[in-house]
């Protein structure tokens, strides 16, 4: 990251200057983990603070309410009970009926053309195109089941259901009320197929389907369940089906499903991005931290150290405390050399471009860089510019909330 003859070209004495900047107490550290993880450190306790808050408002009274005026909107459109069975029961009973429906495999079905006209106006229509024989008019559902025209017809009438019939007939309700016109049996339908009635044998004909039934929701859920159980879905008979009929069907889920593999993929790409970048800005600011306020064992030489078992703020002060000990004391200092001193070359110069006030600034070498960013070619300076606007975006992007990651690995540092 960091310019190679940058680095180089610095005086051989920078090493002392940086170190005589420090006040840094010995104490022993682990050598089989050089470089700890940037480890999440528990602030310590927040002082309380008294502040005179005003006694909140009193709560509305009950009649004033956003829930009342739903319910009394509610109650003025109530159907009672009495008048779905009293609908119920003149289909149930046939009286007066003046059309017979037909179907394949049943008995005659008897309804009023009145109220199939009004509920329906498709079934209106082919009333008004059929013949009256002896006051009676007779329409043929065909492709359905007795029980599912049964039931569909039913609904006309009272808007009731059985529970058993929906879970058995729903797909045949919802081609009906698709065919026939009718969207509020075809709205239950589609959110009775959305709450659980799908399992990955029928998730393909369910999307064949609401692609014939104009039914786009449901369309999206089945793909999203496609997508997210290919494996088992397609080893299904309904996919091997679908192969052989619809191949057209076959290939856009296909591209459905890389799609949203790439998606996923770019989407852990750029979570990492961040993460990279939320470590570098933590490291700008333990690197600050330290160097101007001083933290546990290690500051400036006019600050009384704090001592070990002082609880540091900074994510990444304690990585960053163990660098700049490594740092300071190291003497293979140069580039292509010890891998460490070469990643606090890169911090230092990182923190050199984000600072505004080089000339009172506590980081050791920030002038010194500022003075050496003027040499760089412009492919390194577009570089440097590009990761400066990165760390200085998702800290923006943070504002007073944490970061939505998991605690940070130190693998800047």
């Amino acid at each position: 990251m960091a310019s190679p003859d940058l680095v180089s070209s610095l005086p051989s004495s920078t090493g002392e200057t940086f170190y005589g900047s420090f006040n840094i107490a010995i104490e022993e550290t682990k050598p089989a983990n050089f470089i700890p993880a940037l480890e999440v450190s528990t602030s310590s306790a927040c002082s309380n603070i008294n502040i005179n808050i005003p006694n909140p408002p009193p709560l509305p009274c009950k009649t004033c309410t956003k829930n009342s005026y739903p319910k009394r909107l509610a109650n003025s459109s109530h159907v009672p009970a009495e008048t779905r069975d009293t609908w119920d029961k003149l289909f149930k009973d046939g009286y007066g009926a003046d059309v017979h429906i037909i179907t394949e495999d049943g008995p005659i079905i008897q309804a009023h053309s009145c109220v199939l006209g009004v509920a329906s106006p498709v079934l209106g229509n082919f009333l008004l195109q059929s013949k009256v024989k002896k006051g009676i008019r007779c329409i043929k559902i065909p492709g359905v089941p007795c029980e599912a025209a049964y039931a569909f017809i039913r609904f006309l009438y009272s808007s009731c259901y059985e529970e058993e019939e929906m879970n058995k007939f729903v797909l045949h309700l919802l081609v009906l009320s698709h065919s026939y016109s009718v969207p509020s049996l075809k709205r239950l339908c589609i959110d009775h197929l959305e709450q659980g009635w799908m399992i990955p044998e029928n998730v393909i004909d369910v999307l064949q389907l609401s692609r014939k039934c104009d039914a786009p929701r449901l369309s999206l859920v089945c793909i999203r369940m496609i997508v997210k159980n290919f494996k088992t879905i397609s080893s299904t008979q309904g996919w091997k089906v679908m192969k052989r009929v619809d191949p057209a069907l076959e290939q856009e889920l296909l591209e459905a499903v890389v799609e949203a593999d790439s998606r996923k993929e770019e989407r852990l790409k750029k979570m990492e991005e961040k993460k990279v970048y939320l470590q570098l800005h933590e490291a700008m600011e333990a690197l600050l931290h330290i160097c101007r306020d001083g933290c546990r064992t290690i500051g400036p030489r006019d600050k009384v150290l704090k001592g070990s078992l002082v609880p540091c703020g900074f994510p990444a002060c304690k990585g960053l405390e163990t660098l700049v000990r490594h740092f300071s004391t190291c003497k293979s200092r140069v580039p292509g050399g010890c891998v460490h001193c070469k990643r606090m070359w890169q911090l230092l110069e990182l923190h050199s471009r984000m600072c505004h006030e080089p000339d009172s600034c506590k980081v050791p070498l920030c002038r010194h860089f500022k003075e050496k960013i003027q040499r760089q070619s412009k492919k390194d300076e577009t570089k440097w510019k590009l990761l400066v606007s990165k760390v200085i975006a998702v800290n923006n992007a943070l504002g007073p909330f944490p970061f939505p990651f998991p605690a940070r690995s130190s693998a800047l540092l």
